[in-house]
């Protein structure tokens, strides 16, 4: 598979180890990606409002706000540039609290550049437009294009990597996706754990599914996931 193409890409990167912050903008830079540095996070929340990017690639423990807060801020202003958060190794809080602002993706600390490379690559590919047109299962509507779904009349907004792997979920409806295949369909990328995943589809699973609705999204044990209706 050709590797999609970097160049002209608008990153802004938030990061306040000068040092790392160099080598990343530089290994970017050489990929034809237009970069802006911020090393703090009040500076990184004003870049995200005054100029358009295509990703932000932001450091969790910054001064000023951390990486948490200004990904908050920044979905409250409805600023749906796609967030792929740095967070430190072993550091499953982090991850949690990341999610629940509303980053798209998270990479640990340390990281390949060449991972860091297929996580940009995946992201934007999906910020790109690279989806289809409304898809309905059962009292299910997503619609792609406004990274939303409605269920039950809920409104129910969905994160680049929620709305990925839902498509997948859904355009399968009513077989079995292993997880290797929801990997690479979503990420396209190796290093992407299924471990990873199964962090996801937790977050995924509590929007779609609350108490209360017949369950859609199933774990097959040792296989993988599936869509289909609770009859039982």
């Amino acid at each position: 598979m050709q590797k999609q193409t970097l160049v002209g890409l608008k990153v802004l990167l938030v990061e306040d180890n000068k040092e790392l912050a160099d080598f990343v903008a530089g290994g970017l830079d050489d990929e034809g990606c237009l970069v802006t540095i911020a090393h703090d996070g009040g500076q990184g929340l004003r870049q995200a409002q005054m100029h358009a990017f295509d990703i932000i690639l932001l450091d969790v423990m910054l001064p000023t706000l951390n990486g948490f807060e200004v990904t908050k801020r920044l979905r409250q202003q409805k600023v749906r540039t796609p967030v792929l958060v740095l967070t430190a190794r072993d550091a499953p809080n982090d991850i949690v609290e990341g999610l629940n602002a509303g980053a798209d993706d998270y990479l640990s600390k340390p990281f390949e550049f060449e991972v860091l490379l297929a996580r940009i690559r995946a992201r934007t590919r999906l910020a790109a437009g690279d989806r289809g047109s409304q898809l309905r299962y059962a009292d299910l509507l997503l619609d792609p294009e406004k990274r939303q779904a409605i269920r039950n009349g809920r409104l129910i907004e969905l994160t680049l990597t929620e709305l990925a792997i839902l498509e997948c979920l859904m355009r399968a409806a009513g077989r079995v996706i292993k997880r290797s295949q929801i990997i690479e369909l979503v990420w396209g990328a190796r290093d992407v754990t299924e471990n990873n995943l199964d962090v996801f589809i937790r977050y995924l699973r509590n929007k779609i599914d609350p108490p209360g609705l017949p369950r859609l999204l199933h774990t097959e044990r040792g296989v993988g996931y599936s869509m289909r209706e609770d009859r039982e």
